[in-house]
């Protein structure tokens, strides 16, 4: 009689998801205008150039070079759609202070090279 019990139970659940997957809720949607979607990809856009331009050291770069901050923001806001989304994707993509990695490639290649020529004695050979 236990088992039986069980089993009622494990059935009566299961029936009653296998019921409720049938009843799929309605989903709603709307009409989204293109204004709409540019003018929000172009304000992250916008934002996120300007964020990366508004950091101490780039503004310190640009002054270095003579270049007015004013006319920077003026330029940017006059980009097209496509040159920002450009800009803001190569300025999120860029490496910060250079390729690290191909540098460590780089002298691990050396100090390769200088161990099996045997001029240095970096990797000890265990014996």
């Amino acid at each position: 009689m236990k088992g039986s019990f069980w089993r009622i139970g494990a059935v009566s659940v299961l029936s009653a998801a296998l019921i409720n997957l049938g009843f799929v809720g309605a989903a709603s949607a709307g009409i989204v205008s293109t204004e709409a979607l540019v003018t929000s990809s172009r304000d992250a856009d916008l934002a996120s150039v300007r964020a990366q331009l508004n950091r101490d050291d780039v503004r310190a770069k640009l002054q270095e070079l003579g270049v007015d901050a004013a006319s920077v923001d003026a330029r940017v806001a006059s980009l097209s759609d496509s040159e920002l989304r450009r800009l803001a994707s190569e300025m999120e993509n860029a490496p910060a202070g250079g390729d690290a990695l191909a540098v460590i490639g780089a002298v691990f290649l050396v100090l390769l090279i200088l161990e099996v020529v045997g001029v240095i004695d970096i990797f000890k050979r265990v014996s």
